[in-house]
């Protein structure tokens, strides 16, 4: 079983082997990412083709006796102002993940940083007055290194103002976490409250799976 030292105060918390300590399924990260990225663009991209653009009804000049090349409308692409060839359309780009290999790539994820060492529980006590201070001397003191992903539950608001200023750490609560903030971030610091909802969330497929043998 992996361990993580608690941040802020002593000794160590023993993680849930069904959530951390899951084989490495690069195939289900990959895919899981790659939907969650793509659920956050916008498809909001457009352009107008010759046939939207304003003007250009009128033929330039005649077709011959001016020496230069045939043209029929100034809003032809090769015009400047003119349409565009096969330019971007509105569109979404949603890719169908279902709920159990989102599930098994978050543990995967998880468990790669539980193999690292480079998890941590964080004691909220110590934040009870917001300090951008003290939570970058936190971050200091830990061994490990890289950008830190700081997930807390829902009621830990003070230590989500101590963290959120600080360049190397992004602030998420435990619902909105996905693998892609997991893949992304060298380190990962939970509360307790955040590590018990995410254990609870990714534990229970496991357990369901495990009780109906």
């Amino acid at each position: 079983m992996a361990d993580a030292q608690v941040l802020g105060a002593t000794g160590k918390v023993t993680l849930d082997p069904a959530v951390f300590g899951a084989r490495l399924n690069r195939t289900l990260i990959h895919e899981s990412v790659r939907a969650e990225l793509n659920a956050r663009r916008q498809g909001t991209a457009a352009s107008k083709s010759r046939g939207e653009v304003s003007g250009g009804g009128a033929k330039p000049w005649r077709q011959k006796g001016t020496g230069r090349a045939r043209a029929g409308s100034s809003r032809s692409p090769l015009w400047t102002g003119g349409g565009t060839i096969f330019g971007p359309e509105p569109r979404h780009y949603l890719s169908k993940v279902n709920r159990k290999e989102r599930r098994a790539a978050m543990r995967s994820a998880l468990s790669v940083h539980a193999d690292r060492g480079s998890v941590a529980v964080l004691d909220v006590a110590a934040f009870e007055n917001p300090s951008t201070k003290a939570a970058a001397a936190l971050i200091d003191g830990w061994k490990a290194e890289g950008p830190v992903l700081v997930v807390l539950g829902a009621d830990e608001g003070q230590a989500a103002r101590s963290f959120r200023n600080l360049p190397v750490a992004t602030v998420l609560p435990a619902s909105e976490v996905g693998v892609a903030d997991v893949v992304r971030a060298g380190r990962l610091l939970a509360s307790e409250a955040a590590l018990a909802e995410l254990t609870g969330r990714l534990g229970s497929v496991e357990r369901a799976g495990e009780a109906a043998a």
